[in-house]
C-alpha cells in the first residue's frame, strides 16, 4: 500500500454506539475554530524560534532581533500574533517592553510537539 492510500470499509456499516461516544466528547465548533487557530500561531517557524528565546529568559524587540539576527519590525510583528494567541505576555519597565512566555502550557504544547516529532 502506498503512503497515500488510505484503506476505506468495504460494506457500509453504522456503529451507532461508537458514533454516539465520539458525538458526546466531541467539543463545540466555536472551541475546534478556536483551537485550530492556536496552532496555526505555531506554523510560522519564525514564532517558534521566538518562543524558545522566551524559554530562557523575558527579553525586549532590541534583544529578541539581536538574538535572531532579525529586524525589530519583523519581531514586533511575530510579537503580536503571539501575543493576540495569548501566548506571550509584555511588561513595561522605562521606555522598554519585556516579553515573556504567557504560562507554562506554552512551554507544554512546545514540549509535546517536539517530543512527538523525535518518536
Amino acid at each position: 500500500m502506498a503512503m497515500n492510500d488510505v484503506e476505506i470499509c468495504e460494506d457500509n456499516c453504522i456503529h451507532t454506539d461508537l458514533l454516539e461516544k465520539v458525538r458526546t466528547g466531541l467539543p463545540d465548533e466555536d472551541e475546534l475554530y478556536d483551537l485550530a487557530e492556536l496552532f496555526k500561531v505555531f506554523g510560522d517557524s519564525t514564532r517558534i524560534r521566538i518562543l524558545y528565546v522566551l524559554f530562557q529568559s523575558e527579553l525586549c524587540v532590541c534583544d529578541l532581533a539581536e538574538a535572531l539576527h532579525m529586524t525589530q519590525s519583523a519581531i514586533s510583528h511575530q510579537l503580536k500574533i503571539l501575543k493576540q494567541a495569548k501566548l506571550v505576555t509584555g511588561r513595561r519597565e522605562g521606555k522598554s517592553v519585556f516579553y515573556a512566555l504567557a504560562d507554562d502550557h506554552v512551554r507544554s504544547i512546545m514540549d509535546q510537539g517536539r517530543e512527538h516529532i523525535e518518536e
